[in-house]
C-alpha cells in the first residue's frame, strides 16, 4: 500500500515541533493540504489551522472524513497512550487513514517508565541499575535509595509534561522529593515512582524513524532542560537544541545503533507491537558508552526544530515508508550543516507566566539561515501574542556549529516580546569540547 500521490495530511498539535513539520511538510511536491490542530500563529503560514483538540478521537475521525484526510501525524504523546491510533484502527470508516506513531501497548514505552525499563532488562538494553515503588513500599524505597551514590533520579512513572523527573542531591532530599511524589506532586503519573542511580556522562538525543521493522536514524541532538546558563535551576521542557553533535560520532553511533537501536526495534517486533512512527531515545554518553535515559514514542522539543531543517529528503515519503512497512526503501538525505536552536520563553517560565503579550518577529530576508518557530503563540488581531511558556524555537543553520550559535543569536536579537528570556550558552558546551579534542 502507498499514499496517493498528492496527500492530505492532518497534523496534531500546537507547539514548536509541530510548526517545524509543518514547515518541512509544506516544502514536499506531495502535499495536497495540510490542516494542523490546533496550531499556534506559525502554522497558520504553512497550513489551516483547526480548532480541534488532538485527544478527542470522535472530532479527530469526523474530521478526517469531512476533509479525505490521508494522513495523520501525530506531535505529543499524550493522543499516542491514550490510544488514537487503536481508535483509528479500530474504526471502519476510517481504519484506511495512515497514523504515524504507536499502538497504545508501544506507547507504554513513554507512558510508563516502569514498562520502559523493564522492556530495555527483557532485551538486555543498557540503562541505569533502578526499581520501580508504589506508596505501599515507602520503606523498601528508602533502603533502596540508600543503597545508591548521590545525586539520585526519582521519576514519575507516568506523563508529566516531561517534567516527572528529579535530581536529589541528596538522600535525605531524595526521600522527601519521594513522599511528595506520593502526595500528589505529579498527580496520578507519580502513583508509582521509579528510582535509579545517576549516570554521569554528556546526555544526546538519538531519533529513529520506525514502520516496526525496519528503521532510519534521524540526526542525533541534545538538548538544554535546565532554565538557567550553564544548567542551573529548575527542569523546563528545553530551553535549546543543537544537531548534529561532535561526541556522537562514528564509533559512538556504532555502538548505539548494536547495543540500542536494533534490539529495541527488534523488541518491539518480538513483543508483536505495531508501530510506525519515531522512537526518541534519551542516551546518556558514559566514558564512550551509550545507556539508555528514557524511551519517548514521538519526537522532541526543542530538538525537532533542530533535526527537522537538516532532512532533505521529502518527509512526505518518509512517513510513507514508516506507515506502510517499506521504510527500508527510502532514502534519507541529510544536510551536513549544523543547526543551532536558541528557545525565547516568557518570563517566569518554568513557573508562572504572562500570556497575551505581543510579539515582534524578525524579516526572513535579514536572517537568510535562520527559522523562527513558534512554540507558544496565537494570532490576535492579526499579530502574533504570546501563549505559553517557551514562545519562539529560533533556529540557525551554520557551516559551522560557531557559526550556526552566532546567526541564532543575531537573530534572537530582534525577537522582542515582554519579559523575554533566553539562554546565553546554548552550544558553548559543545564549543568547549570541539576545542579540548
Amino acid at each position: 500500500m502507498k499514499l496517493p500521490q498528492s496527500v492530505n495530511v492532518l497534523l496534531l498539535g500546537g507547539g514548536g515541533r509541530e510548526h517545524a513539520l509543518a514547515w518541512r511538510m509544506a516544502q514536499s511536491k506531495r502535499l495536497a493540504k495540510l490542516f494542523i490542530a490546533p496550531g499556534n500563529a506559525g502554522t497558520a503560514s504553512v497550513g489551516t489551522n483547526v480548532d480541534l483538540q488532538p485527544t478527542n478521537f470522535a472530532s479527530v475521525k469526523q474530521f478526517i472524513l469531512n476533509n479525505n484526510i490521508n494522513l495523520v501525524v501525530c506531535g505529543p504523546e499524550e493522543p499516542l497512550v491514550k490510544g488514537l491510533f487503536d481508535y483509528i484502527r479500530n474504526d471502519e470508516q476510517v481504519r484506511h487513514t495512515a497514523v504515524i506513531g504507536p499502538l497504545a501497548d508501544a506507547a507504554r514505552l513513554e507512558g510508563s517508565k516502569a514498562f520502559a525499563k523493564a522492556f530495555m532488562g527483557r532485551h538486555a538494553i543498557p540503562t541505569a541499575r533502578y526499581r520501580s515503588f508504589t506508596v505501599n513500599s515507602l520503606q523498601e524505597a528508602a533502603a533502596f535509595i540508600d543503597s545508591l551514590r548521590a545525586p539520585y533520579v526519582l521519576k514519575a512513572d507516568g506523563l508529566a509534561a516531561g517534567k516527572g523527573v528529579v535530581i536529589a542531591p541528596t538522600a535525605c532530599e531524595a526521600k522527601a522529593e519521594l513522599r511528595a511524589m506520593f502526595d500528589g506532586r505529579f498527580g496520578a503519573a507519580g502513583a508509582t515512582v521509579v528510582i535509579e542511580e545517576f549516570l554521569h556522562g554528556v546526555e544526546c538525543s538519538v531519533f529513529v524513524a520506525t514502520d516496526g521493522r525496519n528503521y532510519k536514524i534521524l540526526p542525533v541532538a541534545k538538548d538544554y532542560k535546565r532554565v538557567g546558563a550553564g544548567d542551573t535551576g529548575p527542569n523546563t521542557g528545553g530551553m535549546g537544541a543543537v544537531s548534529p553533535v561532535g561526541f556522537a560520532d562514528e564509533a559512538f553511533m556504532a555502538k548505539v545503533r548494536r547495543r540500542i537501536i536494533e534490539p529495541t526495534v527488534r523488541g518491539i517486533a518480538e513483543e508483536g507491537m505495531i508501530y510506525h512512527g519515531f522512537i526518541f531515545i534519551g542516551l546518556m554518553n558514559v566514558g564512550g558508552d551509550p545507556y539508555v535515559i528514557e524511551y519517548n514514542v514521538r519526537l522532541g522539543d526543542p530538538e525537532t526544530e533542530a533535526v527537522v531543517p537538516l532532512i532533505e529528503s521529502d518527509i512526505i515519503g518518509m512517513f510513507e515508508g514508516m506507515a506502510f512497512g517499506t521504510l527500508d526503501n527510502y532514502e534519507l538525505r541529510i544536510s551536513p550543516r549544523t543547526a543551532v536552536t536558541v528557545v525565547c520563553a516568557a518570563g517566569g517560565y518554568p513557573n508562572e507566566y504572562r500570556k497575551g503579550d505581543v510579539i515582534s518577529i524578525p524579516d526572513d530576508a535579514e536572517y537568510p539561515d535562520v527559522i523562527v518557530f513558534h512554540a507558544g503563540t496565537r494570532s490576535e488581531a492579526g499579530r502574533a501574542v504570546t501563549n505559553g511558556g517557551r514562545v519562539l524555537a529560533v533556529t540557525a543553520l551554520g557551516e559551522t556549529l560557531d557559526q550556526a550559535i552566532t546567526r541564532s543569536y543575531e537573530a534572537v536579537g530582534s525577537v522582542g516580546f515582554a519579559d523575554m528570556y533566553y539562554r546565553c550558552d546554548i552550544g558553548q558546551d559543545l564549543v568547549e569540547m570541539e576545542v579540548e579534542a
